[in-house]
């Protein structure tokens, strides 16, 4: 009996022996396994797909390429700004007087349409203020001038003070100059140097030729207008609207003037070259029938002009326009002032304003 007790006893600890030393090859098998399958998943990981290589990153815009794109929509956008400037201007306004007539509304500080036959306003805004007008002055600069009956065949010397500080000239210093190129000079391009010339070969110098202009000025009642230099340079030429009209159109009256004023082409000769110039009034070859005309520039004053213009009807109006933004408002403003007279109803309600 004991001894059948230590039989059982005996296989049972073999059969316990093995259950606890059977599973642990097989434990150790998978924990093996689970090492490999990790490994082989950490080595799929880190290597690439073959998608993944054969697709390029997208290429980023370099620098120069973004600023380049910047200026050009700039570039556009400036045009764009630019063509709607233009065509604005382009569109004449209007606006209604105290009594209630269609009237210009001007793009400019004051301007005038004047009628020299009868001496009447037909249509202005401060056309009395007093203004600094810039090149216009050069109109009563070339009626002094030719005043004192000169020989216009003439050839005098440029020196280097006609030319300091002239901003616009074609001359040079030491230079011979006829005084027919002199006033095409001046009156077509506008050369300051040439109208310093003219003043300073004149009699009595410079100082004397600004005493006459400013006592032709008083002989033709401008009451607004002072002169203190012959280029118009100086801010201190001042007029009215008014008072240009009056002196483009007396001017206009001077057969030599009016041509050259007309006259969009032009070749000077010095004694060492030829000079060729172009007119600076931009209403010539226009349409519009110009008899004279002249164009002015400073800061202070802006842009301004003074010209005769033909009516189909028959008559001649002086049409001024002062202290435009840009040129080509200047040229525009008297355009639309033209158009309007021309098209304008005869009879006007009384109270229309008047100078």
């Amino acid at each position: 009996m004991h001894r059948l007790t230590r039989v059982v006893r005996t296989v049972v600890g073999i059969g316990t022996v093995f259950l606890l030393l059977g599973p642990q090859p097989v434990g150790a098998q998978q924990s093996s396994g689970s090492k490999a399958s990790s490994s082989t998943q950490a080595s799929s990981a880190k290597a690439p797909s073959k998608a993944a290589v054969a697709k390029p990153a997208p290429k980023k815009k370099t620098t120069s390429s973004v600023a380049r794109s910047r200026a050009a929509a700039a570039a556009r956008a400036r045009r764009a700004a630019a063509a709607r400037q233009q065509q604005e201007i382009m569109t004449p306004r209007f606006k209604r007087d105290l009594v209630g007539n269609l009237v210009p509304d001007v793009r400019a500080a004051a301007a005038i349409v004047f009628d020299p036959t009868t001496g009447e306003v037909l249509w202005e805004e401060n056309s009395n203020d007093q203004r600094s007008i810039a090149s216009l002055t050069k109109v009563m600069t070339a009626l002094v001038f030719l005043a004192d009956e000169p020989d216009l065949t003439q050839r005098v010397p440029v020196v280097g003070a006609d030319l300091r500080k002239a901003s616009v000239t074609y001359l040079r210093a030491g230079e011979r100059v006829s005084y027919d190129d002199l006033l095409h000079l001046m009156l077509i391009a506008s050369d300051n140097g040439a109208a310093r010339v003219l003043a300073r070969t004149s009699e009595g110098g410079t100082r004397a030729f600004v005493a006459r202009m400013n006592d032709m000025a008083h002989h033709l009642n401008l009451s607004a207008t002072h002169y203190t230099d012959p280029s118009g340079l100086d801010s201190t030429n001042v007029s009215s609207a008014y008072d240009v009209s009056q002196l483009i159109a007396f001017a206009a009256g001077e057969s030599l003037l009016a041509d050259i004023m007309r006259t969009e082409e032009y070749e000077a000769h010095t004694s060492a070259r030829p000079i060729s110039i172009h007119s600076t009034n931009k209403l010539l070859g226009s349409g519009v029938e110009v008899r004279a005309g002249k164009t002015g520039f400073i800061r202070k004053a802006g842009y301004c002009l003074a010209t005769l213009l033909q009516m189909p009807q028959g008559s001649q109006v002086a049409v001024v326009v002062l202290g435009a933004a840009n040129s080509t408002t200047r040229f525009w403003e008297a355009r639309h002032l033209f158009n309007w007279v021309v098209d304008r109803p005869q009879a006007l309600v009384v109270g229309e304003n008047q100078n």
